[in-house]
């Protein structure tokens, strides 16, 4: 799993400590920002189940619906990130009790 520091921003105000990354077992994209002062658990956490977000672009979508905003992303953070989903691609699929049980729970029927 990979794991960047940048800022997150919205809802008048800002965490310069936010974390995105790339989940390559669930093979998301993911953010985290604002970690409640006693708890540590963040108010903003996206990419938390399988394939939640396969793109930045759908992270960012998803961040701005609720209210905030991570552009502009250092070019470096965004290159690394790219080049974490490639590197987990290689990575063979789920197969087994495992796959099968995140295949039911990410099932919208």
């Amino acid at each position: 799993m990979s794991r960047y520091t940048i800022t997150v921003t919205g809802q008048s105000r800002s965490d310069p400590e936010a974390i995105i990354g790339y989940d390559p077992p669930l093979r998301t994209y993911f953010l985290q920002a604002f970690p409640h002062v006693e708890t540590d658990e963040p108010a903003l956490w996206l990419g938390t189940h399988d394939r939640a977000f396969e793109t930045l672009g759908y992270l960012r979508h998803a961040a701005i619906a609720h209210g905030y905003d991570f552009m502009p992303l250092p070019t470096d953070i965004a290159a690394k990130l790219v080049d974490d989903k490639a590197i987990a691609g290689d990575r063979p699929q789920r197969e087994g009790t495992i796959g099968e049980l995140l295949k039911r729970l990410n099932d919208p029927q």
